[in-house]
């Protein structure tokens, strides 16, 4: 997923870098509050303003702060050796003002608009407040604490305010609007004229047209919805960790390696729980372990540990939040004139429509639930077969689904972990391909300082030997580290400001004892090369103006990439070069591999079904009106599951609502379809490359040029169409899922 702080969703983020992306991407983005929090309202004060006292204050606090100067390290990387919690509050502060001062200098400058006047400006504004968020929301995704959760609800509100201070500015508006309505007589390069239109739309969905009453009532609830979605991460997160599974007798985790084992034990040790073993939560509702737990009960209680995690009724429930935020987005809808809030997002979408997200699922549905139905009528079958007298429950599913796997392809987990280490995986695979594909290479670098003893940092250099940029990656999961997996930047490629990027991905891989392999399943493996694909796409950003630059596309874009990169985990070119075991070097034995293709589409019923019942709850979620009175969490996403047909006892969401990080705490808010909508993407433009020779240096370089490098410079539509030759097709798709009929 991606955490796209500046491009996912501007209309109510300032044009700087923020919380990207995600997500996760979909990950993928992001992820995190997208968009801030905010119950104040601010304004742009005039020129020749005094200092107000709060900057007054924070002069001493910012003496020697390193987030007020650029830095001096290679590609401007943050110094995280001098980087001090205390430090962030102040320089945010200090960005914030600078940024105010800046926007309030574009909008009433006395000279006739023009484009270099307002919108480069625009462009060159913000600086300070990027380089230090970039550097903000890394740590508050991946290695955050106490301070830095403080300092994110404290300042939530003030850069939501930042942000009506810009997007419901009339004057700045009527500025913007003057030249968007002579661009075509402009003598502007195809990328500059973009940057017009791409404003323009931008100020309208923020709604700089309303009267001033309506425009005070937008201030306030945008305030409120970023306030919200800072609360709900925060609260998140600690349900999770709350929730962590913990156990006295082993016995119940009879299944797991004495490996794993160790793991929950060290796990369980480090929360004080000495002689106990804990199973943290992983942010999906079907937890890894419940695969090979053999005890049915232990199963259960995880099971409910993980689906209930934010429904207990105490600090740690999520569900008020949610449907203050239901609410919330309802009536900014309401307030920009539509019929609610995915009507309102999807605007500047691929999908454009509520209703092509809709024909698109329900294209869907019926093959991937009879698929699943018939899935679970197999795994009854081999239930019975045991001798055991119960019905499955979703506990049961992945345990069961494991067995049926390898008693139908003979395919162990725990056999192909040993092949998959995830250096090798990272460095002889990741790399590798990408290598391959587009002649890029990767040195490490262990002179930057990182943020955390598990990160390692790797310059990325083209195929000339110039440097492209600087790739952090961050693998083990932590108890202050956010669930699922990410991308983002701490800081985006833009010719204009003379900035290479540096990206990082971060993902929730266990982490081994001391001294043991980090060894992956193939579904980590294949997330490895997803974030790399959101990585890829913006490390080849081609752009002057980093509002377009690289991974800032419509969410329903933004998961092509990384989802197509996933094909190359597979290609036997790649495979056999990472996959080796960790103990003898041996390369993964092809009967290994067939196994795995073969059993590519198993399962693919329930993994599709529970991937739908997520893209619908969120968009049953941001249909609703601002007339409809929504009180129960769990009501509503019962009778939404019905109403769209994916109410399959068996098949829970694969987020429910009260923990849906996705959709409440970043920024896939009525996008969670673009999973699914991305997917058609990747799986069509992959059929190109096998119908083109596959993995070779020329297919790779004219998916650079015409996809990869591209941004958010033409239409996401035009661009896949002159790649591909044809609009998407979704037949690939349901055929690489299994869900053709036969």
């Amino acid at each position: 997923m991606v955490l796209n702080w500046r491009g996912l969703s501007n209309k109510f983020v300032f044009s700087l870098n923020a919380k990207q992306k995600l997500f996760l991407r979909m990950k993928r983005y992001y992820i995190l509050p997208l968009v801030l929090s905010a119950v104040l309202v601010a304004s742009c004060g005039k020129n020749g303003e005094k200092k107000t006292d709060e900057v007054a204050r924070n002069e001493t606090s910012l003496k020697d702060n390193p987030l007020m100067e650029k830095s001096d390290l290679p590609f401007e990387a943050p110094h995280f050796d001098k980087i001090k919690n205390k430090d962030f509050k102040p320089a945010i502060e200090a960005g914030i003002e600078k940024k105010k001062q800046e926007i309030d200098e574009i909008a009433n400058n006395p000279e006739a608009p023009s484009f270099e006047n307002t919108f480069v400006a625009l462009e060159k504004s913000g600086q300070e407040l990027s380089r230090v968020l970039g550097v903000f929301y890394l740590l508050s995704s991946a290695n955050t604490n106490d301070t830095i959760q403080k300092v994110e609800e404290e300042m939530a509100p003030r850069l939501a305010a930042l942000n009506d201070a810009i997007y419901l500015n009339d004057t700045l508006f009527q500025r913007v609007k003057a030249i968007h309505k002579k661009v075509g007589d402009l003598d502007l390069d195809k990328e500059s004229k973009r940057l017009v239109n791409y404003y323009y739309e931008q100020f309208v969905l923020a709604g700089p047209n309303l009267p001033e009453e309506k425009k005070e009532k937008l201030k306030k609830l945008n305030g409120k919805r970023a306030e919200l979605m800072t609360k709900f991460s925060n609260t998140l997160l600690a349900a999770a960790k709350e929730s962590a599974y913990v156990v006295s007798d082993a016995d119940k985790l009879k299944g797991l390696s004495d490996a794993e084992l160790q793991s929950a034990k060290d796990k369980a040790a480090s929360h004080g729980h000495e002689g106990k073993y804990e199973l943290p939560l992983q942010n999906t509702t079907q937890q890894p372990d419940l695969q090979k737990m053999e005890d049915r009960d232990a199963r259960k209680e995880l099971f409910e540990h993980s689906i209930n995690r934010a429904e207990h009724g105490d600090s740690t429930d999520t569900r008020d939040i949610i449907l203050q935020l239901a609410e919330v987005r309802a009536k900014q809808a309401d307030l920009l004139g539509y019929d609610n809030y995915a009507e309102w997002n999807l605007q500047d979408q691929m999908a454009k429509s509520p209703k092509a997200v809709e024909d698109l699922l329900s294209q869907i549905v019926p093959a991937a639930t009879e698929k699943a139905k018939n899935e679970a009528k197999e795994l009854q079958k081999l239930i019975d077969a045991s001798g055991k007298d119960f019905d499955l429950e979703p506990w049961d599913w992945n345990y069961y689904a494991e067995k049926l796997r390898k008693a139908k392809y003979d395919l162990d987990e725990d056999q192909i972990k040993p092949y998959f280490v995830l250096d090798s995986v990272l460095e002889n695979g990741v790399f590798y391909a990408a290598h391959q594909l587009y002649g890029i290479n990767f040195k490490e670098r262990n002179d930057i300082p990182v943020y955390q003893d598990d990160v390692r940092v790797f310059e990325v250099r083209d195929k000339d030997g110039s440097s492209i940029g600087l790739f952090y990656c961050d693998y083990f999961k932590r108890d202050n580290k956010g669930g699922g997996a990410w991308m983002s930047n701490i800081i985006e490629q833009s010719y204009l400001l003379d900035e290479k990027p540096v990206i990082y991905n971060v993902c929730n891989f266990h982490k081994p004892s001391k001294g043991e392999p980090a060894l992956l399943t193939y579904d980590n493996v294949v997330t490895m090369f997803h974030e790399f694909g959101h990585a890829l796409h913006g490390f080849f950003a081609d752009q002057k103006y980093p509002s377009l630059s690289g991974t800032n596309v419509a969410r329903d874009f933004v998961e092509f990439p990384s989802q197509f990169n996933e094909h190359w985990a597979l290609y036997p070119k790649v495979l056999k070069n990472y996959a080796k075991h960790y103990k003898t070097g041996e390369v993964i034995p092809q009967e290994l591999v067939d196994k795995i293709k073969k059993a590519a589409t198993f399962n693919q019923g329930y993994l599709m079904t529970e991937l739908l019942a997520s893209a619908q709850l969120d968009m049953q979620w941001h249909t609703i009106s601002a007339d409809d009175d929504v009180s129960d969490v769990d009501q509503f996403e019962k009778k939404a599951l019905k109403r769209t047909h994916l109410n399959l006892d068996e098949v829970p969401p694969r987020y429910r609502s009260s923990y849906f990080q996705h959709i409440w705490g970043n920024g896939y808010a009525a996008g969670y379809y673009a999973y699914i909508w991305t997917d058609m993407l990747n799986a069509d433009a992959y059929s190109w490359f096998e119908e083109n020779g596959g993995l070779t240096r020329e297919n790779g370089q004219r998916f650079r040029d015409m996809i990869l490098s591209k941004g958010n410079t033409e239409d996401y539509n035009k661009m896949f169409k002159n790649f591909r030759g044809h609009a998407p097709d979704i037949t690939p798709m349901l055929e690489e899922h299994g869900l053709l009929e036969d």
